[in-house]
């Protein structure tokens, strides 16, 4: 079968990662382009002819049709395919919490995990020290909140299907599984773990690897 499309970014990307898982659930093969060079083929006029701000993760489709912006694109390829309405949801308010959850994950988590991982995990920034803590504190609020919608055997965060509300916001946590998550954070949310498990299990979560069990978190 002929790639539905692919996508442009660097390795390692959660936010590329997690547009593959669902193309996955919709039987939809969307490579990432091999040896995309960051901050030079992303400048070339004829990437900007596709993509005028420059940004990874881009999808460019089979039949020419560019998206980037990383939500717009999961958003993009779960409407593509046969298993949308699992993804989606049918009925406004399904709807309604799964976008909830789309909405917590780039608001509630990216915004926190992503200064630990400049300053400790990618190395580009000095350490500060109270910013650090600041987004760790946020991210544990943000675990217990996820572990209240798992409570009393709830698989999933949005009825009894994976839907897009898992994909996004565990696309986040894989990757903040990495350096962050570490074992103090993991005792106050055994739900989450659980459920992280469970996905990291299924055969389409496979682009976003394994849900690591940090002993102690990275701080330089």
């Amino acid at each position: 079968m002929a790639p539905f499309g692919k996508i442009y970014t660097y390795p390692g990307n959660f936010r590329a990662e997690r547009a593959q898982v669902v193309g996955a659930y919709n039987g939809l093969d969307v490579p990432i382009v091999e040896d995309f060079k960051m901050n030079v083929d992303n400048k070339t006029p004829e990437f900007l002819t596709k993509f005028p701000m420059g940004k990874v993760p881009a999808l460019e489709c089979a039949d020419g049709f560019c998206i980037a912006e990383s939500g717009a694109i999961c958003y993009y390829l779960a409407r593509s395919g046969p298993k949308k309405d699992q993804l989606l949801g049918t009925d406004p308010k399904t709807q309604s919490l799964i976008d909830q959850w789309s909405f917590f994950a780039e608001n509630e988590l990216v915004e926190n995990i992503m200064p630990p991982a400049i300053m400790a995990f990618f190395k580009l920034m000095p350490l500060d020290n109270a910013r650090y803590d600041r987004c760790a504190a946020n991210i544990e609020r943000a675990l217990k909140r996820i572990e209240v919608a798992l409570k009393d055997g709830q698989k999933y965060l949005v009825g009894d299907n994976v839907t897009l509300a898992d994909i996004m916001v565990a696309s986040v946590l894989f990757f903040a599984s990495k350096y962050l998550i570490d074992a103090e954070m993991r005792k106050e949310v055994p739900n989450v773990v659980a459920w992280a498990q469970r996905l990291a299990a299924l055969p389409e979560f496979k682009p976003l690897g394994e849900f690591n069990l940090l002993e102690t978190r990275v701080k330089p």
